[in-house]
C-alpha cells in the first residue's frame, strides 16, 4: 500500500469518513521476527473513544487504537460486480444473524442461541446451522431450558439449503415441532439494484431510525422499545431510509446492514396510501448505491415464502432463491412470537 504524501506518511481520515473505505497502517511493535507495521483494509464503521472500527470484506471486524496509526487514506470502492454473488449457505446465515444480532447469544456447538426480549423470532430463536456438539434429544433439552429461563417459547430457526438441515427438519417434525413462518433468502447483484430510476433526493438516510420510520415499520416493538432499537441498530454498519410524504408523515421506509461483500435489506415498507408509486424501489436503490461506496458487491434479503406481493418485488429487482429456512416450535412452547 502506499501512503506516502510528499515523501512522508500521513493520516488522511477524520471521523467525518465513517462509512467509507479505508485503508490503513498502523504500529505493531516489530518484536523479533515480527513486522513493525501492519495494514488493513475495509469500511470504517465507527470511531469512537480513540479507537477505530475497521469491517474487512471478509466480515471480520479489527479495533485499532487511533495512537497507533502511522498512516490512513480513504480508498475507492471495490469494483461492482454485476452478476449474481456465489456463497454458501453458511457464510450468508451467518452474514444475516449479524445484520440482525439479537441482544444475548450463547453457543451450543455450531447452533446460536439468540434471546431479545421477544422482538421478532429471528432474534429470539436458536440458529440451528451445523452440529450442536451433543445428541439431538439433549440439544433440545438445553435450548428449552435456555428459554425457559428467559420467559420465551422455544424455537429453532432451521436452514433447509442442504442435507443436514433436511434431516434435522424431518427429525423434530417426527418429535411433533410444528413448522412457521417459512422463509426464503434471496440474493443478488448489488449494482444493478443502485441503477433503478428515481429522484434519490427524496430518500432520507441516517445511522439511527426516526419517529417518522418507526413509526412506520409494523413491528417497531412499542412495548420493548429497548430491545427494538437495540436490534434495528445493531450490525458492522446500519443505514436507517426513509421518504417523507407531502403531510409531514412517512411514505415509505428500508433498512440496510453493509457487512463486508454484503449488503442486507429489512423492513423494505410503504405506506398503504402510497404504494404502487415505486417508493420501495427507490428505497433500495438508494440504500444500494450506499452499500456500494463502502465496498459492497452483492445483496441479501428474507422474506416470507407466502408474501406474493413483495416475491414479485424482489424479483424484478433480480432477487433470486438461495435457500430458505423456517422454525420449529418446541412442543411445550405456548404460540405467539413476531
Amino acid at each position: 500500500m502506499e501512503f506516502l504524501a510528499g515523501g512522508r506518511a500521513e493520516v488522511r481520515i477524520t471521523h467525518a469518513d465513517v462509512g467509507k473505505r479505508v485503508s490503513v497502517r498502523r504500529l505493531t511493535g516489530g518484536g523479533a521476527g515480527e513486522p513493525a507495521f501492519t495494514d488493513a483494509v475495509g469500511v470504517l464503521t465507527s470511531w469512537d473513544e480513540g479507537v477505530l472500527s475497521i469491517t474487512r470484506r471478509g466480515g471480520e471486524c479489527v479495533r485499532i487504537p487511533e495512537s497507533s496509526l502511522v498512516a490512513a487514506k480513504v480508498v475507492p470502492a471495490a469494483p461492482a460486480r454485476r452478476r449474481g454473488p456465489a456463497a454458501t449457505m453458511r457464510e450468508l446465515e451467518e452474514v444475516a444473524a449479524r445484520g440482525w444480532p439479537a441482544l444475548e447469544t450463547e453457543r451450543l456447538g455450531e447452533w446460536t442461541l439468540r434471546a431479545s426480549e421477544g422482538f421478532t423470532r429471528r432474534a429470539n430463536s436458536a440458529l440451528a446451522l451445523g452440529d450442536p456438539g451433543i445428541p439431538l434429544p439433549e440439544a433440545l433439552d438445553r435450548v428449552e431450558g435456555w428459554y425457559a429461563a428467559r420467559g420465551l417459547p422455544v424455537l429453532l430457526t432451521v436452514p433447509t439449503g442442504d442435507s443436514a438441515g433436511e434431516r434435522l427438519a424431518a427429525e423434530l417434525a417426527a418429535r411433533g415441532w410444528p413448522a412457521e413462518a417459512h422463509t426464503t433468502v434471496r440474493t443478488a447483484p448489488l449494482a444493478p439494484l443502485a441503477d433503478a430510476a428515481g429522484d434519490r433526493a427524496r430518500v432520507l438516510l441516517s445511522r439511527e431510525p426516526d419517529d417518522g420510520w418507526l413509526g412506520l415499520y409494523h413491528r417497531a416493538g412499542a412495548d420493548r422499545p429497548a430491545a427494538a432499537r437495540a436490534v434495528l441498530t445493531g450490525g458492522p454498519s446500519v443505514w436507517f431510509a426513509r421518504v417523507p410524504a407531502p403531510n409531514n408523515g412517512t411514505a415509505a421506509i428500508g433498512r440496510l446492514v453493509v457487512d463486508g461483500r454484503w449488503a442486507g435489506f429489512s423492513a423494505i415498507e410503504t405506506d398503504p396510501a402510497w404504494r404502487r408509486g415505486g417508493l420501495a424501489t427507490l428505497v433500495m436503490a438508494a440504500l444500494a448505491e450506499r452499500a456500494l461506496a463502502e465496498g459492497a458487491s452483492a445483496a441479501y434479503l428474507q422474506v416470507e415464502a407466502d408474501n406474493a406481493p413483495a416475491l414479485a418485488l424482489y424479483g424484478r429487482l433480480g432477487f433470486t432463491e438461495h435457500h430458505g429456512y423456517h422454525y420449529r416450535r418446541g412442543v411445550a412452547s405456548s404460540a405467539g412470537g413476531a
